[in-house]
């Protein structure tokens, strides 16, 4: 059987998942988010940061108890079902399959826009070449490149925050400190949600290092660590530049709220600063996108190793770099989707399939825990089922405040999810093929 090598220490991890969040996405996105809540922006982070703290803390548990690669496909099929299993796999799929093409999608609209000379099919061919040529040669090179692009991805936002409260203090004779960046003309709690429905696309990253057990030096203490550190640092990263921000730019009108961030970065630091606004968001995209193509490889090949999907295929190891090469080369073909969609329609469903298995991880952690292993106490009902229930709620919420476009689209993929099940278990006769991973 094919194994990965352990080189990834607690850092690494991190830093992998952090660099998948793209903390500079903030900025990309806070347009679309001050449009959605009215101003509000860092209330929907902070809606985002609770409801994912509870389901990170059920992944770290979850991981604990299985320390294999495969995330909530492994998770839910050993604690609840082989059924029930597949379909989180199904819908963790549709989250990493897309995400690395909609955030190369994002990064080509970027550069087109600031080199319309160059068509934007050609900046999508180059981001999916190099960052599949960096994937191909194995994670320690990806490591060594995420650590310098983050790097500059941070000197970026900080340059970014430190003029906006520059800007706030001075040209807006603002206080530093203020409860209205929180909320502008009263609180809303459904716009709240709304956007925090939203923010949770920058928070993919905590559950993204699941994938990566296998590579990582003592999983069972290294992940758990990992997967609250990223939530943690991530939600407050968030919070803190929206923050600011929102306080440099109160309220909600933009001339256009896609491209929100290139007005206020005029507005706080003139044309020169626009310019390395600009090449922080590349680089962030740029990184994002090596760590989300990584992970999706990773999930196939755990998919692909025990016959899930076909084995010959997936279930293989480059013999030269010892990584999944033919998993990382069909996300690289998936991405060329973008050529013919839209950044709208190429993200409109991935928060559904990230919600979806959220909400079953969290299952998971009931099941194994409370049920199958019949903790008991104070602290199990609080660790092992409250937290828990209080995690599922939060994100069966945070699904229903999709648009409803994301939802039909979510379903359907679901549906083609629920088709395929039907024919690898000959109507539900049979159990789908069963991963033997080889704990650590």
């Amino acid at each position: 059987m094919a194994h990965l090598k352990r080189t990834l220490s607690l850092g690494a991890v991190t830093l992998f998942g952090i660099a998948y969040m793209t903390p500079i996405i903030v900025l990309g996105t806070f347009g679309i988010l001050a449009d959605t809540t009215q101003g509000a922006v860092p209330s929907a982070y902070l809606a985002a940061s609770i409801a994912m703290l509870f389901t990170a803390l059920s992944y770290g548990k979850m991981a604990k108890a299985f320390p294999v690669a495969g995330s909530a496909y492994t998770y839910v099929r050993k604690s609840i079902s082989p059924k029930l299993g597949f379909l989180a796999g199904w819908a963790v799929l549709l989250d990493y399959l897309f995400l690395p093409m909609a955030i190369w999608l994002i990064g080509a609209a970027y550069l087109h826009s600031a080199f319309p000379a160059v068509p934007q099919p050609v900046w999508v061919l180059a981001f999916i070449a190099v960052t599949t040529a960096i994937n191909i040669i194995g994670l320690q090179l990806a490591k060594t490149v995420n650590g310098v692009l983050m790097l500059l991805q941070f000197l970026v936002l900080a340059a970014f925050v430190g003029l906006a409260v520059h800007y706030a203090t001075g040209e807006l004779n603002q206080p530093l400190w203020s409860l209205a960046p929180f909320h502008q003309d009263g609180f809303q709690l459904p716009l709240i949600m709304s956007g925090a429905a939203i923010a949770c696309y920058s928070f993919l990253g905590f559950d993204a290092v699941s994938t990566l057990t296998e590579e990582t030096h003592e999983p069972r203490k290294t992940i758990p660590r990992a997967i609250l550190l990223i939530t943690l640092l991530g939600g407050f990263i968030f919070i803190v530049a929206s923050y600011f921000v929102q306080l440099a730019h109160p309220g909600a009108t933009f001339s256009n709220p896609d491209s929100a961030a290139y007005e206020i970065a005029k507005a706080i630091g003139g044309d020169i600063f626009v310019s390395f606004f600009l090449i922080g968001l590349i680089v962030g995209q740029f990184t994002s996108g090596l760590s989300a193509q990584a992970s999706a490889s990773r999930l196939l090949f755990a998919m692909g190793r025990d016959g899930v999907l076909p084995k010959r295929w997936f279930g293989r190891l480059s013999a030269r770099f010892g990584t999944p090469v033919i998993s990382i080369v069909l996300c690289g073909i998936v991405a060329l989707l973008a050529l013919r969609m839209d950044v709208t329609t190429s993200t409109s469903f991935i928060n559904f399939g990230a919600f979806l298995a959220f909400s079953l991880v969290n299952l998971s952690v009931i099941f194994h825990y409370w049920i199958a292993q019949g903790e008991r106490g104070l602290k199990a009902a609080t660790v092992y089922l409250a937290f828990p229930l209080i995690g599922l709620v939060a994100d069966l919420w945070l699904m229903a405040s999709l648009d409803h476009m994301a939802i039909y689209l979510g379903l359907a993929w679901l549906a083609m999810g629920c088709l395929y099940l039907l024919v690898i278990t000959r109507g539900l006769r049979q159990q789908p093929p069963e991963m033997h991973f080889e704990e650590a």
